[in-house]
């Protein structure tokens, strides 16, 4: 089951509350706290949708760019021993620390999405 959505750019979470009985979920990848809720997946897509379409509109009116997510570039920690030894693979490659780790992730979604 996929527990994400997309609209505009925009990938928002999907999350169940039991208690509730609703569908709840956020955008995801932004600051701004872009929430929406719904009784059932039509619904929810509705408001997901609205809410988007909500803040591109708040964001016009006040004349500002709206965030963009996951614009290609972050920040990853990990850890000096695994930094060392990837820095030093990717010397050893003729490669960029970045390139190696950019193919690295590709390989791994490649082989997940296979």
């Amino acid at each position: 089951m996929n527990n994400t959505m997309e609209y505009k750019g925009y990938v928002g979470s999907i999350e169940f509350s039991e208690r509730d009985g609703v569908f709840f979920g956020k955008v995801q990848g932004i600051r701004s706290l872009i929430s929406y809720e719904g009784t059932n997946a039509s619904e929810l897509i509705a408001d997901f949708h609205g809410a988007v379409d909500d803040y591109l509109a708040f964001c016009k009116e006040e004349g500002h760019a709206p965030e963009t997510a996951y614009k290609g570039s972050l920040n990853v920690r990990l850890g000096s021993e695994l930094h060392k030894r990837a820095a030093i693979y990717a010397i050893s490659q003729q490669q960029s620390l970045n390139s190696f780790i950019e193919e690295a992730v590709r390989d791994k979604l490649t082989a997940v999405n296979a």
